[in-house]
């Protein structure tokens, strides 16, 4: 359920032209109600309809997308590759790539395979790994299709946007 919220949540913003650039645990917190917030806008980038894209290098580490450490550009695609990370870390843990060394870290997330606990039931690791796609055009990375997910099947969209599905 948390996870849908944030999946909502950054498709409301993309779909007003912004990139979050910041998604972490730490910038999530929970209202009077149990829904989750996404709080500290500080490095969202507005303006950025579809086929923009910047180069700023930011973001934290252990959720930094590949096409942010290679300095290629990027767009939209990053938040959709941090929602995979921070997916990943609330049912495991830790994220994917974790390492107390940065550098190493970064080389992981350009080039370690992505592996899974054996508790990560199978609709999960499918829409993370298809959220961890190196390639940005690869990756799934539209709001719409991320809902659109196996993993979500039990979500009622709209119940969930109007504040109608308690929180857990």
């Amino acid at each position: 359920m948390y996870g849908a919220e944030v999946a909502a949540a950054l498709d409301h913003v993309h779909k007003h032209d912004i990139i979050y650039r910041d998604l972490k645990p730490e910038n999530l917190v929970l209202d009077a109600e149990g829904h989750v917030v996404l709080t500290d806008f500080g490095l969202a980038k507005q303006n950025m309809g579809d086929g923009n894209k910047t180069y700023t290098f930011c973001g934290t580490p252990e959720y930094v997308a590949p096409e942010i450490l290679k300095g290629t550009g990027h767009n939209k695609a990053v938040d959709w590759w941090s929602l995979g990370i921070l997916l990943y870390e609330m049912l495991t843990g830790l994220p994917p790539f974790y390492n107390e060394n940065v550098n190493e870290m970064y080389e992981l997330i350009l080039h370690a395979p992505l592996t899974f606990p054996d508790h990560v039931p199978s609709d999960a690791r499918a829409l993370i790994t298809e959220l961890l796609q190196r390639e940005p055009e690869k990756r799934l990375a539209d709001g719409d299709k991320v809902k659109a997910h196996p993993f979500f099947a039990s979500i009622d969209w709209n119940k969930l946007l109007a504040r109608q599905i308690k929180p857990k």
